[in-house]
């Protein structure tokens, strides 16, 4: 989701490995170990959590987390929590980054000190005050100062227990002042609107007495306003503290009036002395993201250049190809190149084009595709973005099963446990690489379409590129298919979202001992036990040595691999795409209340939408798939909880309340895209809930009025529409634009290679330049079209800075930015002069 930047489209993600932690301090028992788990947060708001590692102080998680984050935050959070069976699980430590401070990290694997959590640190949100100094004349003639101080509102405060029921206290700080006061409680919201005004007499007359010593004028500088934010509970410890701010009063300057938005900051020595080293350290590698995307027509020279690719001659000199040459890694032109070129329907001639040329450059079948070449890298971002759907029903049910049922699968004499025999660890393993080989080679009709093209555009380079080798023609889809796709997605099932998280030691064990063994199946080598290294699994392999399996592997590359092929019945398959639970309220009631929310297991395929009492249990309620009619947010104020969102049907809306906002985000997305082509969708809906006789947003009282507010577009449901093209074009400039160093060394290159003839130069051959002059003209062209979009970017940067204002809604003062903002209002002031 993008945030809307004067013109701009503004887009966070972020990707992050968590690796391990080390060095947590024991239990205090006579165990010791502890379970710990690991969560990632948005500031407070937990949007993903590790699994469980049993028994253990240096926990190994191993998980990767990506997200598209849907709105402003200032911390990215990690918790590592020890469970507790019989109380609620206990916090060991954390890791805060600020999100200024991401970009000293991005794409480094870091350990980081894990710091003590207290109450009184954890704190989020932001708080508008509104102060005004005015002379007040006492009944005695005495002019004196009184200081107003508005507590208009505050936003994005922290849920306490599942609750949030705020207040402010207000107090001045100064010499012998003790003075504080407390705005109202505002039940069951973490936006509160205040609105109350506290006064407070600043400067005392002479005459003033105070235990029959005279007290002289306070120096109004050197008093400061205190704003904590407290949440009002009603358990015994008394009420939580939410964040607070310290105004010093020089901040009212010459005007004496002082309107500004303030960062929530945590209460000064209010953690607890914990020794940091005490509490162990976390290793993670966090790569963050922002893209800022300006209107399509800024794009247009850079993305006909890309576009055009794959009728260049040769394609090594296409704006597509150069990139792969200039990045440090394959991968990183690989993703916004695919996903561009599946947005416009250009995948297909684009790969074919590069791997024709990489077929030619390949003087040995039997190395054809094996290397880390742009090519590969193309098709296997293109099978992940394609193919996920056709993983997920053909793998997806047999993997669940391992991972569940847990039978014994060692065969390496060496690593047996003691209860277990050879011979049924064997069988065990058989039995699985028979089912999972079975589905597989039966799963040719529902390989993708995009998938079979580009497969049947392999077969026929390679085939006609080596004319002796009869085989060459199915080694080169199987290095693919099996290699690269149904191989690593059996190893590692969470990176292909089969499962929630990386598998335990055993199970992994297993997954590893059936991928090596599909891998082998099939890549169709003329001897099959050379490609193990390990005897037991030269000797497993022999139960597999039938022409059976070699003839069965054939016939699905065969299948795969024939332009055209699409069978429209692959669509009828039911395909699981989203499942959890979530809060649900209850549909068809007419009075509001919350016993009427109810937790529930929620499943969505490509048929229907259904709920669950809980997992495994039958569907309480379906709603087919073309009866939505639209999928919107709702507005918090409808039932004063956040993250909710509503399925619209030709009867009635369902409110459904996800667990966080980067949740709510996947559900919002992946119905809409399931139901976008109903033909009966709508064009607007109500953001609010129809409640008490009428709809909260536009006040009528009419349940089937038209609503008020056009639905958003959402994302199509056709694979080569689910990308935002001027989002990967700016992703694309992005990379030239960091390699431009690059760019101009492989110029010279062309110009080296145009006047000399003799043995290359060692600094320019590791680029591909088949034809140095096409090349320079493309590379020129490259070189203009981003030193224009760069020139874009700055004077966006430097417009923005002008036009930003530190105390305003959008750059509240922080911790570090008060004395910005004084600089900025002294220099306004001198400017208004």
């Amino acid at each position: 989701m993008a945030v809307e930047e004067e013109g701009l489209r503004v887009f966070q993600s972020v990707k992050i490995k968590i690796g391990e932690a080390k060095n947590i301090p024991p239990y205090p028992g006579p165990n010791r170990m502890r379970d710990c788990y690991c969560t990632v947060n948005l500031d407070q708001e937990e949007v993903f959590r590790t699994k469980i590692i049993e028994k253990s102080l240096c926990p190994f998680y191993g998980e990767d987390f990506y997200c598209e984050i849907p709105r402003s935050f200032r911390h990215l959070s990690f918790y590592i929590f020890d469970r507790d069976v019989f109380r609620r699980d206990s916090s060991i430590g954390k890791v805060a980054v600020k999100k200024e401070d991401l970009q000293k990290y991005h794409g480094k694997d870091t350990w980081f000190q894990l710091q003590p959590v207290s109450a009184d640190s954890e704190v989020q949100g932001k708080v508008h005050l509104e102060l005004r100094l005015s002379e007040v004349i006492t009944d005695s003639g005495v002019i004196s100062h009184k200081l107003a101080t508005r507590v208009l509102e505050c936003q994005g405060l922290p849920i306490v227990n599942g609750q949030c029921d705020p207040y402010a206290a207000v107090s001045l700080l100064g010499p012998s002042r003790s003075d504080a006061k407390k705005t109202k409680v505002k039940r069951k919201t973490n936006n509160p609107q205040f609105d109350e005004v506290f006064y407070f007499e600043v400067t005392r007359p002479l005459s003033y007495t105070k235990r029959q010593f005279d007290v002289e004028e306070e120096d109004v500088d050197k008093l400061a306003l205190r704003v904590d934010l407290w949440n009002a509970s009603n358990l015994k410890f008394g009420d939580e503290f939410l964040g607070g701010v310290r105004v010093p009063l020089r901040a009212l300057g010459q005007a004496g009036v002082h309107d500004a938005w303030y960062f929530l900051q945590p209460r000064e020595n209010g953690g607890k002395s914990v020794k940091v080293e005490e509490l162990g350290s976390l290793r993670l590698n966090i790569v963050y993201t922002e893209d800022h995307v300006f209107p399509s027509e800024h794009y247009t020279p850079l993305r006909d250049l890309l576009l055009h690719s794959a009728n260049v001659e040769p394609v090594s000199a296409s704006a597509a190809h150069i990139l792969g040459e200039v990045c440090r890694e394959k991968q990183e032109a690989a993703i916004p190149l695919v996903r561009l070129f599946l947005h416009y329907g250009k995948i297909v001639p684009f790969i074919s084009a590069i791997a024709h040329a990489e077929v030619n450059r390949t003087q040995d079948p039997n190395t054809i595709f094996r290397g880390n070449s742009l090519t590969s890298k193309c098709i296997d971002e293109t099978m992940k973005l394609a193919g996920m759907h056709y993983l997920q029903v053909t793998l997806k049910p047999i993997i669940d099963e391992i991972c569940t049922e847990h039978k014994p699968c060692e065969i390496d004499p060496v690593k047996l446990k003691e209860s277990e025999n050879l011979d049924t660890n064997r069988e065990n393993l058989r039995q699985y690489v028979d089912r999972i080989f079975d589905v597989i080679t039966t799963s040719g009709v529902r390989c993708p379409t995009v998938m079979c093209d580009i497969f049947f555009s392999l077969r026929e380079s390679a085939a006609t590129r080596f004319q002796v080798d009869q085989d060459v023609r199915y080694t080169a889809v199987s290095s693919f298919i099996f290699l690269r796709f149904f191989a690593p997605a059996i190893l590692s099932p969470n990176l292909f979202h089969l499962r929630p998280h990386h598998p335990d030691p055993a199970t992994s064990r297993t997954l590893t001992l059936i991928s090596k063994t599909i891998q082998t199946l099939g890549s169709l080598a003329k001897s099959k036990s050379a490609n193990f290294k390990e005897s037991y699994m030269a000797a497993f392999y022999d139960y597999f040595n039938e022409q059976k399996y070699a003839d069965a592997v054939k016939n699905f590359l065969d299948l795969i691999s024939t332009s055209g092929k699409w069978d429209q019945r692959s669509i009828e398959t039911p395909i699981m795409l989203k499942e959890g639970f979530m809060i649900k309220r209850a549909q068809g009631r007419n009075r509001f209340g919350m016993k009427n929310f109810k937790k529930r297991w929620f499943r969505l395929t490509n048929h229907e939408f259904t709920y669950h009492k809980t997992k495994g249990e039958g569907a309480l309620c379906s709603i087919p798939i073309e009866n939505i009619l639209a999928v919107e947010r709702l507005e918090e104020e409808s039932f004063k909880m956040k993250n909710m969102f509503q399925v619209i049907q030709p009867e009635r809306a369902l409110y459904i309340q996800a667990n966080n906002c980067v949740e709510a985000r996947d559900w919002i997305d992946i119905l809409t895209k399931v139901s976008q082509c109903n033909r009966k969708r709508l064009s607007t809906y109500h953001p609010s809930a129809y409640l008490n006789g009428h709809w909260l947003c536009c006040r009528l009282s009419a349940d089937t009025a038209p609503g008020c507010t056009p639905c958003t577009g959402g994302l199509p449901a056709n694979i080569q529409l689910d990308v935002d093209g001027d989002r990967e074009t700016e992703r694309i400039y992005s990379l030239f634009s960091t390699y431009m160093s690059k760019l101009i060394k492989m110029q010279e290159a062309c110009g080296s290679k145009s006047v000399y003839d003799g043995p290359e130069q060692e600094e320019y051959s590791s680029f591909v330049i088949d034809d140095p002059q096409e090349t320079y003209k493309t590379l020129k062209l490259v070189v203009s079209a981003v030193q224009t979009l760069e020139q874009q970017h700055t004077k966006y940067k430097r417009d923005k800075f002008k036009k930003t204002k530190i105390g305003s809604q959008e750059h509240p003062i922080g911790d570090k930015t008060f004395q910005c903002y004084i600089r900025q209002q002294s220099e306004s002031s001198t400017y208004s002069i």
